[in-house]
């Protein structure tokens, strides 16, 4: 979908019409090409390419392909039986037998006919890969984590505000209708002036410490086709080890395990960050573990946003948050059940889709994509959100108290705790 095949378009039917007067006989242009019988017409579909089509790349990808005016051109995964499904099902949409496949990112990314384009790697791919794509003049649905560290996610922002390409983290629920009520609830004063706000992180990795993806070195896969140094990517040299394959928490976290706040919390904080209408900014305080096994963080204007593990209602199943005001609280998560300490401040609350669904996600995204605004989850948004979880890492992993600067995106006179802001990419996948 260019701005050229508008143009083009319109030459088209021109051309036809002055052929058509001139040579007196009719010209009979195909329905499918007009977008008639339900068909989307050629200037109005997207054409995409997909990076990484595993786990949960394929719950995205097959999101991507239920969308009328989204055709998949070409797929890319290290992983030939994954590249090979992928290319199956989006030649089954197509109707064709036409859709590429490759094994290095780059070829897919030189291709000037696709607009868009999934990234759902290992996330030691996210951030360098979003940022070339971008480059390469494609807009981006990439999935969390989307940055490592305080460095990338401001790199990351910058890179979209200056190309203009359209950026939409998958975080999905900042698109689904009873996380939307929530938010809404907060922002607009029904509990009062906010005080707290609540969320949870993944159940794997809370409160350890260490590094992901340092295991013992085992031989390399009989596939000659595999190469582990560009499965690596710009993450720090290390041995093989098939774990890193099956995931395993491998650089969720910017290197460290992430204590379950980096891989989970990019969704959940992401939502506390809207309840608190503070998309534009991060909490200027972090504290370590308390007693209790939660983790605190205070925003300029005094509201905390607490990581904590227990207390909750398992009927809200994953991601819950809970937002609490001086007037009351309200509650949600995947199941979508919503929860407040008074019935009337739900009356009209709204279900949606289950909170792992994509498709409404998906949808704002190409929505997006054509009229050129902002997305639910962009580049603003999840610059902000990691920021906030990377420094929540940071304050557990040094056991102590952390200020700070959203402006200078700095921990003031803290040289121990700068040291965590960013990590060197590996050459040559330096953007």
């Amino acid at each position: 979908m260019k701005k050229t095949d508008l143009t083009r378009r319109g030459f088209i039917t021109r051309g036809c019409a002055a052929a058509s007067a001139t040579l007196a006989m009719p010209y009979i242009i195909p329905s499918s090409a007009l977008g008639k019988d339900g068909v989307v017409a050629p200037s109005e579909r997207i054409i995409m390419g997909a990076i990484g089509i595993g786990g949960r790349g394929s719950a995205d990808f097959r999101a991507m392909l239920d969308q009328p005016d989204v055709q998949c051109a070409a797929v890319c995964d290290l992983k030939t039986v994954r590249l090979n499904a992928a290319k199956k099902a989006a030649d089954q949409k197509n109707g064709n037998s036409k859709c590429a496949t490759y094994k290095d990112f780059r070829k897919l990314l030189a291709r000037t006919d696709i607009d868009a384009v999934l990234i759902a790697t290992g996330p030691n791919w996210h951030s360098t890969l979003s940022m070339m794509a971008a480059q390469s003049g494609k807009d981006v649905y990439c999935e969390k984590p989307c940055a490592k560290n305080i460095v990338e996610s401001l790199e990351l922002a910058e890179v979209f505000e200056r190309t203009g390409r359209v950026f939409q983290a998958g975080t999905q629920r900042r698109s689904i209708a009873h996380f939307n009520f929530c938010a809404m609830v907060a922002q607009t004063g029904r509990l009062g002036k906010l005080t707290e706000l609540h969320y949870r992180p993944s159940r794997w990795g809370w409160g350890q410490t260490g590094m992901t993806g340092w295991e013992a070195e085992q031989p390399l896969p009989k596939d000659p086709q595999f190469d582990w140094h560009f499965y690596l990517g710009p993450a720090a040299e290390r041995p093989f080890n098939t774990k890193y394959l099956r995931g395993g928490g491998f650089e969720k976290g910017g290197g460290m395990l992430g204590y379950g706040v980096m891989e989970w919390g990019s969704h959940s904080v992401a939502e506390c960050q809207r309840a608190n209408s503070a998309d534009d900014t991060v909490p200027v305080e972090y504290h370590p573990m308390a007693k209790d096994g939660s983790a605190t963080a205070v925003h300029a204007n005094g509201v905390k946003m607490i990581v904590r593990g227990t207390g909750w209602d398992e009927a809200l199943s994953h991601c819950p948050v809970r937002y609490v005001g001086e007037r009351g609280w309200v509650e949600t998560g995947d199941s979508g059940l919503v929860q407040a300490s008074s019935p009337d401040l739900i009356a009209d609350r709204r279900r949606g889709i289950r909170g792992t669904d994509p498709s409404s996600h998906v949808r704002n995204f190409f929505n997006c994509v054509k009229t050129r605004g902002l997305t639910n989850a962009n580049h603003f948004v999840a610059c902000h959100s990691h920021i906030a979880c990377a420094n929540t890492c940071t304050a557990l992993f040094l056991k102590r108290k952390l200020r700070y600067d959203p402006v200078k995106h700095e921990f003031p006179g803290d040289e121990e705790a700068n040291r965590f802001r960013s990590e060197a990419r590996r050459a040559p996948w330096r953007v």
